[in-house]
């Protein structure tokens, strides 16, 4: 078993499930817990500046090995994972030299089959790493952790490939929308960076969702239902109505590629008072603007119909479109593409249809495409990925350091 697919093995043991509902950074202890671990295996491997905040940020650096300037770049990850399902006592599964049909997942009924999940036609020969259909894997983003690592370790191992130098940095609480919030960009020291936290192989991305939270709040009055005549009024209907009005075939289930939506993502339901949480997602700035008026609008409609009772929208926009940012450094994009070439992998660009760290660091000031990892169905117990497009990540981290280097000669 090669050092990388070690690294990673280990890396999952690690419960490092965000929290949203705790406010703490980082919101869950074991984050905190594979954070110095991971210091540790960073000050082992001989890198520099290698800091652990309070806050479970851990940055480090692998100096220079050419005697002219190069822009030092990053490379980023998040080490915590999706609270959608359990990050506890993960227990991978290998498929040695897949050759299709479906994959059974521990001692259960769940399997990963082709028929509903149609990339696995693409894997046979591939050697892949699945969950035992209790848990979610971790590949997002552990294996982009393992990549990191394993490719800074190979540039140690062969100091004949140029690089400049290489920030690495790896945040808590991507998940759950916080990894930038405490990010320090100058102490990182990059001028730009790459988030290794995409999907199958080729995956080079530097467009994002524009993203606003909505909370629909509905007010109701609650007595005693039997004498409730002419005095309660059941927020939950009120709730139901609204949802009525939202468009049925613009939501996630129902759209792809540059496609926006409204997505509800949660309820909760009392007969006082209700709340629905929306997300609203649109890659222009101003279909995201019309979104926030079209449902301010349907708020408006819905209280001018009802005799009691009432509606209130709240407002919050989460990340902007990182295009916006990385456009203007078009080199950034064009090194990617050449290392992946260099790699035997083919590039493919493709919008984000949801967020990275790389999002909001690139309105920090450090403009952040996202690379792939070779995982697949990210934040579920059907997680999985592949061996091959792990060592191909490694590969390209490898060749655009020193791509990066090259081209300042």
């Amino acid at each position: 078993m090669n050092e990388l697919v070690q690294r990673f093995l280990r890396y999952v043991t690690f419960d490092t499930q965000s929290d949203p509902h705790n406010s703490a950074c980082p919101s869950s202890a074991g984050q905190f817990t594979f954070a110095e671990f991971l210091k540790n295996e960073l000050i082992e491997l001989g890198l520099s500046d290698v800091s652990l905040d309070k806050n479970g940020y851990l940055m480090a650096k692998l100096p220079s090995n050419v005697d002219y300037l190069v822009p030092a770049i990053g490379f980023v990850a998040h080490m915590d994972t999706a609270p959608d399902a359990s990050g506890k006592d993960v227990k991978p599964q290998f498929v040695e030299d897949y050759q299709g049909g479906d994959i059974a997942l521990g001692k259960g009924d769940e399997v990963l089959s082709p028929i509903q999940y149609p990339d696995l036609h693409k894997l046979h020969g591939h050697n892949l790493i699945t969950t035992d259909g209790t848990t979610l894997l971790g590949a997002d983003n552990k294996a982009g952790i393992a990549e990191i690592i394993s490719a800074v370790s190979e540039l140690i191992n062969n100091p004949d490939i140029p690089h400049g130098d290489i920030c690495i940095g790896f945040t808590p609480d991507e998940e759950i929308g916080r990894g930038a919030n405490l990010f320090d960009v100058e102490k990182f020291g990059a001028q730009w960076a790459y988030t290794i936290d995409g999907g199958p192989v080729g995956e080079l991305e530097y467009e994002n969702f524009n993203a606003t939270s909505a909370d629909v709040i509905c007010y109701g009055t609650n007595v005693h239902p039997g004498t409730a005549k002419d005095k309660m009024v059941n927020s939950m209907n009120i709730a139901a109505q609204f949802q009525m009005l939202m468009p049925s075939d613009e939501t996630p289930e129902t759209t792809e590629g540059y496609e926006g939506f409204y997505h509800l993502k949660s309820a909760e339901m009392s007969v006082a008072r209700s709340e629905l949480g929306y997300i609203i997602r649109d890659f222009e700035r101003e279909g995201l603007e019309a979104r926030k008026v079209f449902m301010q609008k349907k708020v408006d409609e819905l209280n001018s119909q009802l005799t009691k009772g009432r509606v209130e929208l709240k407002l919050s926009d989460s990340y902007f479109n990182m295009k916006e940012m990385v456009e203007p450094h078009p080199h950034i994009i064009e090194l990617a593409k050449q290392a992946m070439i260099a790699c035997d992998v083919e590039p493919l660009i493709k919008p984000i249809r949801g967020g990275t760290d790389g999002a909001r660091l690139s309105f920090m000031g450090l403009p952040c495409p996202n690379i792939f990892t070779g995982g697949y169905n990210f934040h579920g117990i059907h997680e999985f990925i592949s061996v091959e497009g792990m060592e191909q990540a490694v590969n390209v981290i490898v060749t655009l350091s020193e791509k990066t280097a090259i081209s300042y000669r």
